[in-house]
């Protein structure tokens, strides 16, 4: 672990972590996608035999019933139970976020208001190279279906046998998801995005990949629409004196455990620092003065799990928090919780984006329209501040239309 301070260069190299990417890479991802908007299923099986060294025909790419229910076989026979408490948790956290439509009318009848209505269809993209994220399935799934979505496309790289890794079907079949493809990397965002002879095109993209992945949603936002920009994972912890030791290595740890991973610890004790030095390699400390500056620091980092793993949290100090993905708060709520169990999503801004993006919600998967609606008596009240700012503008036919219904 290098102790730093946020006058160093390292520092700065956090702050900046999302804004760097490549040439090199922003070409490669470029190609692919002018591939697959071209030739569609040719460019994917392509790049299916080039990437994941299977070689797949386009009527094979879509999973069978076959392959789902074979998968029910390869899997822990405990973990359909596991799954059902999983289901509930998140079920129970995303309903909480329903908007319903609203209105009001004032005495002039006027009536403004908002109603709310599910994308027609969404993609969900899978990664399966070093961790085959099948939490991810239910992380977006769910919230999705709860959002009203009603037909919901999955992608994700097949194996190197050809075949999805059973967990991710087996979550994805009893969720009742209406497709999956056997597709990954920016060929398989290209594909949800432009559609294919055998790929749906969606509306909305979901789901964390490699930068491959990222890269892809980046240059495809606007042909569709994505939910975030992800990168690998991070991790804030924010101890003290008090903190058990234990705790906090375990939890700057459990980050190595991705590739690429952040873990910083923010602190305001130098035992702590000097305990903990020798004993992980790779991550950042960063001693604070006090709570409230270490708190500060976060936000300057704005991490995708932040973890205050303090005994005593104050709720003046929590108030303060202003971005993070998630926040985790004392010793007994360790980020894996959050990755697969407690029920709000796992999907969230990393790279310092938290301070823009929010956690993966129920509204990402909604759209909302305006109602206006006003009467003639409350049009004619507005005429002369319509004609003052037409005119200002430059712009007489809008004026005209209201006028219009007035001779």
């Amino acid at each position: 672990m290098k102790v730093i301070k946020t006058s160093s260069q390292e520092w700065n190299k956090i702050i900046n972590r999302n804004l760097v990417t490549s040439d090199h890479l922003r070409e490669r991802v470029k190609k692919i996608i002018g591939d697959v908007r071209i030739y569609g299923d040719d460019a994917i099986t392509k790049y299916t035999k080039k990437f994941d060294k299977v070689k797949i025909l386009s009527k094979n790419l879509k999973v069978s019933q076959n392959e789902i229910s074979a998968a029910y076989n390869s899997i822990d026979p405990n973990f359909v139970s596991t799954l059902k408490i999983i289901i509930e948790n998140v079920t129970k956290f995303y309903r909480k976020q329903i908007k319903h439509p609203w209105k009001m009318k004032d005495s002039d009848g006027i009536v403004l208001g908002e109603i709310f209505n599910p994308l027609d269809k969404v993609g969900i993209y899978i990664p399966s190279g070093t961790a085959p994220l099948f939490s991810t399935v239910y992380m977006t799934v769910l919230p999705a279906q709860i959002a009203g979505v009603k037909r919901i496309i999955l992608t994700t790289p097949p194996g190197k046998d050809g075949f999805v890794n059973p967990y991710i079907l087996v979550v994805s079949d009893l969720l009742k998801v209406n497709e999956i493809y056997k597709v990954g990397g920016a060929q398989s965002i290209a594909a949800l995005a432009f559609g294919t002879k055998t790929i749906p095109k969606v509306d909305k993209i979901f789901g964390p990949g490699n930068r491959f992945v990222t890269e892809a949603k980046r240059q495809l936002f606007g042909y569709c629409d994505i939910d975030m920009l992800a990168g690998p994972s991070e991790v804030v912890v924010i101890a003290n004196n008090f903190s058990p030791q234990n705790f906090v290595l375990a939890d700057l740890f459990s980050q190595a455990e991705h590739a690429g991973g952040l873990a910083v610890l923010i602190t305001t004790s130098k035992s702590l620092i000097k305990h903990l030095k020798g004993k992980i390699d790779s991550g950042y400390a960063i001693f604070a003065k006090n709570l409230d500056e270490a708190i500060k620091i976060a936000n300057d980092i704005a991490p995708e799990h932040l973890q205050i793993l303090i005994k005593t949290i104050p709720s003046s100090l929590i108030k303060k928090v202003k971005n993070a993905g998630a926040i985790f708060l004392g010793p007994y709520s360790p980020v894996c919780i959050g990755d697969y169990i407690a029920g709000p999503s796992h999907v969230l801004p990393t790279g310092g984006t938290a301070r823009f993006f929010s956690a993966l919600n129920i509204q990402d998967f909604m759209k909302s329209s305006h109602i206006i609606s006003y009467s003639k008596k409350a049009l004619e009240k507005i005429r002369e501040p319509l004609e003052k700012l037409a005119c200002i503008e430059g712009l007489p036919k809008h004026l005209q239309s209201v006028k219009e219904r007035f001779l």
